[in-house]
């Protein structure tokens, strides 16, 4: 049996103040956006895309700034974090904190791509066929820049490659546990946010790293299985059909990102700790009921291509 890890990642990857720092969040989208450009611009020299090769950076570029950043932000704090959102609206510009929802950041970039189709004249699903070949591997860097924050961790288990997250003493879900282990509440200093500190500072507190770390649950870590399940795995899928299949009618591999993104994230649902205090929906959490939706649209996309999609420009 391997020691189990303690997550003991900083979030930042720089530290100049106490207000200015480099953090591997705001790193990540920016690798994110560049890896989806790469894509986009060997597709598009490749004659697999509706987009010239010289229109794919500013085609990125208004995507990052409307669709992904401001999209998944708001999706966010509406979706996940209505309450804090309505009592204090600035928080929606503390993305160097975390919080993006990947459902909001998927609306955005739809929307925006309609506008830059309608202003373009251009198809917008055939744009759409082209972007979600390489939009997969920006939520790859987004799940790993969760994985380093140490947010959005996955649910209690015995596996051998369980992970512990001192972040984890935030959520409800191990106050509770913790409370009907030690028939008291856990001290919690709300101020403390990111692992390293928790650690020195309940270290201390009681006695020693290793008394602290006793306390912590061991977890799936299912920022990681979504980085590869999300990122890898569906741009594998997508970018070779695209190339194997190049005169697909347009609208098919819209259609099939919807369908597998949602199907791959209703199953790892399963593992990932829910939002502290998130309530079910339909015996459902969040991410999979609003999954559901994107079902629906991916269906659609499908019934389109195969219907009414016509082959696309080379």
């Amino acid at each position: 049996m391997l020691a189990i890890y303690v997550h003991n990642l900083s979030p930042d990857l720089i530290h100049f103040t106490d207000s200015i720092a480099v953090h591997w969040y705001g790193l990540a989208y920016v690798l994110g956006f560049y890896l989806c450009y790469l894509v986009m611009h060997s597709l598009a020299k490749r004659g697999y895309s509706e987009i010239k090769p010289e229109a794919v950076a500013d085609l990125i570029t208004g995507v990052a700034l409307f669709g992904v950043v401001l999209g998944g932000r708001l999706g966010y704090m509406l979706l996940y974090n209505f309450d804090e959102f309505i009592h204090n609206p600035l928080i929606f510009f503390r993305i160097y904190d975390g919080g993006m929802a990947s459902h909001g950041g998927i609306l955005g970039v739809a929307l925006y791509l309609l506008w830059y189709a309608r202003r373009h004249k251009i198809s917008w699903v055939g744009i759409g066929d082209t972007i979600v070949c390489g939009a997969p591997l920006g939520l790859l860097t987004g799940r790993i820049a969760n994985f380093i924050n140490g947010e959005l961790f996955g649910r209690v288990t015995t596996h051998p490659w369980a992970m512990k997250f001192p972040t984890e003493i935030q959520h409800l879900d191990f106050q509770q546990r913790y409370l009907a282990d030690h028939g008291e509440p856990f001290p919690l200093n709300p101020t403390l946010q990111h692992s390293p500190e928790i650690l020195a500072y309940y270290s201390e507190h009681f006695g020693s790293y290793d008394k602290f770390v006793a306390l912590l649950y061991p977890r799936h870590p299912s920022q990681l299985y979504e980085a590869a399940g999300e990122g890898l795995l569906l741009t594998a899928i997508l970018y070779t059909v695209r190339v194997r299949y190049p005169n697909l009618p347009r609208g098919i591999l819209t259609g099939l990102f919807f369908l597998l993104y949602a199907l791959v994230r209703i199953a790892l649902e399963n593992v990932r700790e829910p939002d502290s205090g998130s309530a079910m929906i339909l015996g459902l959490t969040k991410g999979q009921f609003f999954s559901t939706f994107m079902i629906a649209i991916g269906l659609v996309f499908l019934a389109y291509g195969l219907l009414r999609g016509r082959e696309p420009a080379r």
